[in-house]
């Protein structure tokens, strides 16, 4: 059982997890340099734990201990108990869910390792903003993709904004970084995933045309928010596939663009159908 520690101090070096929570580079550097994420709100705190991840501590104002109080009492790690004030001044913004819990960071496996067992892949080029990540992952993991492959520069799934925007999704499909980029999709190649590059390109095939749900095995390549797929990224591909759009609009955001690539990726597998 953890003990539950009141703080009052904002400077106190045990609340040193959840210091400057809004200050994304800082926490972009702290956070894989020193192993840990910060998950916020109880399902995600709940989800990131059924994962497997050891918890490191807990903050939390005062009406939510019982509400957490079976994680307190299964949990070994402090429980740091403040006010609502307090927590603003040691985070940076008001914690509207009142729960945060630092987690300790698991090794990723290799893209080789995912390969291996998958069927399904995202793959994500120099995508950066935390709440695309998270939109994303959530749509993969609803929507059946088996892994996630990101580019060397893609932001951070475990990054907080992510995590709470893919309400803990980002536990439920495994990730690996690409070591190079593109050099690294030739493994995946290798590994015989056909390669689909999702563009608006009004040269690309209509991803229904392409069937993806057919392929034995497909790797769907989705690039950042307006820039999109690099030229080297989409000469890599082996197919170029776009999302059929009507009056007037040329895309989508690439968030709801990977919801509706997924359901085409996923439409007729095996396990959808009855």
């Amino acid at each position: 059982m953890a003990d539950i520690i009141t703080v009052d101090d904002p400077e106190d070096p045990r609340l040193r997890d959840y210091t400057g929570l809004t200050d994304v580079e800082l926490r972009r550097k702290r956070e894989p340099a020193e192993g840990l994420f910060i998950a916020e709100g109880e399902k995600v705190i709940r989800r990131a734990r059924h994962a497997g991840y050891e918890m490191r501590s807990m903050l939390l104002s005062a009406k939510w201990v019982d509400v957490m109080r079976d994680v307190i009492d299964e949990v070994p790690a402090p429980v740091y108990a403040v006010s609502p004030d307090l927590a603003e001044r040691v985070t940076g913004y008001h914690v509207h869910r009142g729960a945060l819990a630092s987690m300790q960071r698991k090794p990723l496996p290799t893209a080789d390792e995912l390969l291996g067992s998958t069927r399904r892949v995202v793959i994500m080029e120099s995508v950066n903003d935390h709440t695309n990540i998270g939109a994303i992952f959530r749509s993969a993991a609803a929507l059946g993709m088996d892994a996630v492959l990101l580019s060397p520069d893609c932001a951070d799934p475990l990054y907080r904004r992510s995590v709470k925007v893919s309400m803990g999704a980002v536990f439920s499909v495994p990730y690996a970084r690409l070591d190079t980029w593109p050099k690294g999709l030739e493994a995946v190649r290798e590994a015989g995933f056909k390669l689909l590059a999702l563009t608006p390109d009004e040269k690309a095939s209509a991803i229904d045309e392409a069937a993806p749900h057919r392929l034995d095995r497909v790797a769907l390549m989705l690039g950042a928010e307006g820039d999109g797929l690099s030229t080297k990224a989409l000469m890599a591909a082996d197919e170029w596939v776009r999302i059929p759009m009507a009056h007037g609009v040329d895309s989508l955001n690439v968030g709801a663009a990977a919801a509706v690539a997924f359901y085409a990726v996923a439409t007729g597998r095996p396990e959808n159908q009855a």
